[in-house]
């Protein structure tokens, strides 16, 4: 457990999501799962994550394959997808063979499971991490490479359960706190500026004065942010900024050098 130290350390001080997944990813491939899928929401209303576009939707598979798992909604119809969103904690897929051999899962379930088979998606285990709003929620699946079976994952997770769960816990953790990869949810420099001076309590006037442009400017700014954002008001455009990491984040700068 201890050389899982400096990943962690590695991750805590991470800078972007790419950069966490990268060096999560790499242990978890390590261990047997090349494969990972992980996703985050803070639009949650019972079972719907809210708009995709909210959320963060992270793969090491392929384009086609983002597309199919998230944006097509495949993974809204597994039965994992059902444990993870009533429950929290981990769990290996075994229970998914011996539900599906005993016809305990729905018709919409048992084809899934059809379907990941085919795409050589048979053993593996979830996290389904714990949340502080009732409106969040996050869940990792580890895919087992070809070849591995269920219960070759049962002796991996007795092995190495310590270690993927606090890299894991980790990942997640970094994660939720870091700005979303970019989306057209993104936002210009500008525009992140006029929606923390408004954060902030300015008014137009104010903002146009500390940003040194027109009022008209600072209202494009907001008119533009809103639009990203895909919401009605500036009102909601902060508070959804601030969700989303996108307002209010360091910017990363170049470490200084020691003079001589």
């Amino acid at each position: 457990m201890t050389a899982v130290l400096p990943l962690l350390t590695r991750i805590a001080e991470s800078t972007s999501v790419d950069q966490v997944w990268t060096e999560a990813t790499a242990h978890f491939t390590e261990l047997g799962f090349a494969r990972a899928n992980y996703g985050f929401t803070r639009f949650l209303y019972k079972t719907n994550v809210g708009d995709p576009d909210d959320a963060i939707y992270l793969t090491t598979g392929n384009s086609d394959y983002a597309r199919f798992y998230f944006y097509n909604g495949f993974y809204a119809r597994t039965p994992i997808y059902r444990w993870a969103m009533a429950n929290t904690g981990a769990c290996t897929w075994k229970w998914v063979k011996d539900a599906y051999e005993a016809g305990n899962l729905t018709d919409e379930e048992a084809e899934a499971v059809r379907q990941n088979a085919a795409l050589g998606i048979k053993a593996g285990l979830s996290v389904s991490f714990p949340e502080t709003s009732t409106r969040s929620k996050g869940a990792l699946g580890l895919v087992a490479d070809p070849g591995l079976t269920h219960d070759d994952v049962e002796d991996l997770w007795a092995e190495h359960r310590d270690s993927i769960l606090a890299v894991a816990h980790m990942m997640h953790l970094r994660i939720i706190v870091l700005p979303q990869p970019a989306t057209r949810r993104s936002l210009t420099e500008r525009q992140r500026q006029a929606l923390e001076w408004v954060a902030d309590g300015k008014t137009t006037q104010d903002v146009a004065m500390l940003m040194e442009v027109s009022a008209a400017m600072v209202e494009k700014h907001l008119r533009l942010a809103r639009e990203a954002l895909s919401v009605e008001t500036t009102t909601q455009a902060v508070a959804k900024a601030s969700l989303l990491n996108l307002i209010f984040q360091r910017v990363a700068k170049p470490p200084l050098t020691a003079k001589m």
